[in-house]
């Protein structure tokens, strides 16, 4: 039998796998689909389940999601704080460990897998400025001025803290308790190793036991508990994680110590000192504690590194412009901007939003967003960006895109997303630490049983205290931050120098690469094309070919078809109304006008309609197309009326790149629409030594798919709807930035300057990434390998040497913070 529910509360792919998992794990349950849009989940049962069921395996699951009859719809939460958005991000969180892949939640918390702090993602918006009064901090106004309740001149409003910096702010409150309270008992305890103690002279032994009792329970019930939460809600749901370690080794070591204190007469004599005390060990879990809550803080201030590419390209966008209406200027917030007003941009100003330059020229610094220092030169007509800096000149532009359609507002999204996504190299840690935590726990178990049959006196004691640093020195918290860490340094550094990464799987697999697919136009070439020759048969003239040739491609979106348009425009060339127009990839246009047919493309179209083509016409074009010329033909249903020869520039940086994609071993193919003589021209000038010509997308999807069976893993770059087939069957699609939004969309990696020297950037980042990587586990591994039987007491027959549970914990928080600072290096690491 099959029913179908409704859930509530996924939000992302990760929510709904996840629920998927929780309910397929019910007894009785044969198969389950769960729909993210509608929220629903149908399941297919043996027989009748109770929806308590299903609503206990969510709740064991973490509690974040509730499951509900069709017909029944869940009851709204009161408000509360939690729930508001926090600080200056989006309000939505995620786990920096990335445990649960892409699953994101809307409040604050710990992630309910390995218990970490949950991050809140980045707003792709800049904070609006809000002016507030100094007596009357009550009053909050968009804009400057008097205070409505006193007179006084509102002032520039703080900006809220974020959830990072919050974080930080309670975890540093609690440390610095903590470390108060713990110093006394580390004091305390440390004295027994004086010869005639002077506290003894003070208060007797048994005394200062119960004072370190009163001094931990601060440290362990409010600065470090909500270690222990932690640790309760990993046992709970089985997800045992670095909580579990701490929170066993610190309770055993803190009741221990509670019960030898209440009752010491349970204990045999070898617990017990020469005063008849029992050896208490609350120094020990206090400090472990401390140390333990000390790594947290740390980790806070790393986190908010490492996503500081991000928080840098945010602070591009500027939250203020000037708006032109009725030739007035007026200030506005950035927020405010609509699409299609008329904006002005003074000298050294960031640019607001994308646009289009309508009046005036100046010379842009886009070094933020292409990695390029050199600024470059903008007039009428040219597209801006927003964040973008102004020269010296002043320009009037129109807002075309706003908001989060901006370049700029794209970049850092697609940033955000890729920062929480999972490299494939993820997985041998996630192997790792499914297996970690349970054989920690029965190492721990066995050093003291080995102890405690074969250790010397106090054996008993040996095994407890060796158990228990066994139990901290293992957490595996470094391992779970080994990968992610360096993805999100590397995806913003990347970022920062024109390299949009859409995933972390992209970042790897570029690393493997054979063979690279490359298109001419837009890719090898500027993609900025230029009439150069209009040619005409004795039946036409230029004035009438460049007229249907315009007209013809006033419908088209190829950089071909603009170029005409804009000679048209030049020559004041009037378009003529074109119908039944129809594009047709990979060959060109046709339409009707004013009652005749015209084609115009390439060869390839000519020939399939079996249109004659005069012998001085092919002499003239062929001529031209080894010369490295595009020509598009222009014929009626019986000849070819005339042509147009169209020149494309070859980037200055194409030929350097390809010979640095060779030198590293990688094949470089180039393969275009264009004809044979135009691509050998070319391939020649570039030193591209494989090449194909009047290649149809098809075509294109067909090479990759022939190199893929070859065993080859194959990137293709390219910028047109004819790449889109291509982009998306390679092992790695490349989009270029001035290319098409389906080029973009169909890619996972897409480079904002449209610059193949991109693609070297890309690769030389996806080394250092990988590398980085590998050297994280290396140090998150070589931690509990060594520490672990150091910690069981391995070189105590030979060396006489312990690891004491104090010294423990300080090795495990300095393995994360290890781990960390080794991503932070990709900050500075050079990648051109």
């Amino acid at each position: 039998m099959k029913h179908t529910y409704h859930i509530h509360g996924m939000s992302c792919g990760g929510c709904q796998n996840h629920v998927q998992q929780a309910l397929a794990e019910v007894n009785g349950v044969k198969n389950v689909d769960v729909n993210l849009e509608k929220a629903e989940a149908e399941i297919e049962m043996e027989k009748h389940i109770p929806l308590e069921k299903f609503q206990e395996a969510l709740k064991n699951d973490g509690g974040h999601y509730s499951i509900h009859h069709q017909d029944e719809k869940p009851q709204p939460k009161k408000e509360s704080s939690i729930h508001k958005k926090q600080g200056n991000g989006t309000g939505i969180y995620y786990c920096p460990m990335h445990c649960e892949g892409d699953k994101t939640y809307n409040e604050p918390g710990d992630c309910p897998k390995c218990g970490m702090d949950l991050v809140e993602e980045v707003s792709t918006q800049p904070t609006s400025t809000t002016y507030t009064c100094p007596m009357h901090p009550e009053v909050i106004e968009d804009q400057p001025g008097d205070c409505p309740k006193c007179g006084m001149d509102l002032v520039p409003k703080k900006p809220d803290l974020s959830a990072e910096e919050k974080t930080y702010a309670q975890l540093s409150k609690k440390f610095w308790i903590a470390l108060a309270f713990t110093l006394p008992v580390f004091i305390i305890s440390m004295s027994d190793m004086i010869t005639n103690n002077p506290l003894y002279d003070i208060l007797e032994l048994k005394y200062w036991n119960w004072i370190q009792f009163v001094l931990s329970i601060p440290v362990v019930f409010y600065a470090t508990w909500m270690f222990f939460e932690r640790a309760y809600k990993s046992l709970k749901t089985w997800n045992l994680n670095m909580f579990t370690l701490i929170g066993i080794g610190a309770s055993v070591a803190w009741v221990f110590s509670v019960v030898s204190l209440l009752f010491p007469d349970i204990f045999p004599q070898q617990f017990k000192t020469e005063s008849g005390t029992v050896h208490v060990y609350f120094e020990a879990a206090t400090v472990i504690l401390t140390l333990v809550l000390l790594g947290q803080l740390m980790e806070a201030r790393a986190h908010s590194k490492t996503n500081s590419a991000v928080k840098e390209l945010i602070k591009l966008s500027p939250n203020e412009a000037t708006r032109i209406v009725n030739n007035q200027e007026e200030k506005i917030s950035v927020d405010q901007i609509e699409v299609g007003d008329k904006l002005r941009v003074k000298p050294g100003e960031k640019i607001p939003v994308d646009g289009v330059i309508t009046e005036g020229t100046s010379s842009i610094d886009e070094s933020m967003i292409t990695g390029e220092p050199i600024p470059v030169e903008k007039n009428k007509g040219d597209q801006v960006s927003s964040g973008t800096i102004n020269g010296q000149q002043s320009f009037l532009m129109e807002a075309k895109k706003v908001g989060n359609e901006t370049l700029l507002a794209q970049i850092i999204e697609m940033v955000n997303k890729a920062s929480r996504s999972q490299a494939p190299i993820q997985k041998v840690a996630d192997r790792i630490s499914a297996y970690f935590v349970p054989v920690v726990v029965i190492i721990s178990i066995i050093t003291f049983f080995i102890w405690a049959i074969f250790g010397p006196e106090p054996a008993y004691v040996f095994g407890f205290v060796n158990a228990v640093a066994v139990l901290i020195i293992a957490c595996p918290c470094a391992l779970g931050l080994a990968t992610p860490m360096s993805v999100m340094v590397g995806i913003g550094k990347g970022a920062q120098n024109g390299v949009l990464i859409k995933n972390a799987e992209a970042l790897e697999k570029l690393n493997q690469i054979d063979v690279l697919i490359v298109d001419k136009t837009g890719t090898l070439t500027e993609g900025k094309p230029k009439i150069e020759k209009i040619g005409f048969n004795k039946n036409s003239s230029e004035e009438t070919v460049l007229k249907v040739i315009a007209s013809l491609n006033q419908y088209s979106e190829h950089p071909l078809a603009k170029a005409t348009l804009q000679y048209a425009e030049e020559k004041n060339t009037p378009l003529l109304k074109t119908e039944n127009f129809e594009a047709i990839t990979g060959k060109g246009v046709q339409g009707e006008i004013e009652n005749n047919f015209y084609f115009l493309g390439n060869k390839r179209l000519i020939e399939e309609h079996s249109i004659s083509i005069s012998e001085e016409f092919q002499q003239e074009i062929i001529q031209q197309q080894e010369k490295g010329k595009t020509v598009s033909y222009l014929a009626n249903d019986k000849e070819v009326l005339g042509y147009v020869i169209i020149g494309d520039p070859i980037k200055k940086s194409s030929k350097k790149a390809v010979q640095e994609l060779q030198n590293k071993g990688i094949e470089v193919i180039m393969l275009t629409g264009d004809n044979e003589q135009t691509a050998a021209a070319v391939a020649n000038e570039i030193g591209v030594n494989t090449f194909k010509a009047s290649m149809l997308p098809g075509a294109k999807q067909d090479e990759v798919k022939s190199l893929q069976k070859e065993g080859k893993k194959v990137a293709m770059a390219g910028d047109g709807i004819n790449d889109a087939p291509a982009l998306a069957q390679s092992n790695i699609g490349i989009a270029m930035g001035t290319g098409t939004d389906v080029a973009i969309e169909s890619a996972e990696i897409t480079l904002v300057k449209g610059d193949l020297q991109g693609i070297v950037k890309a690769i030389h980042l996806s080394e250092k990434v990988i590398k980085n990587i590998k050297q994280n586990l290396f140090f998150a591994l070589i931690y509990n390998s060594i520490g672990v039987p150091i910690a069981a007491g391995i070189l105590f027959p030979f060396f006489g040497i312990l690891l004491s549970p104090m010294i423990a914990a300080l090795a495990m928080s300095f393995s994360s913070v290890s781990v960390i600072t080794n991503a932070l290096r990709l900050r500075g690491a050079s990648i051109d």
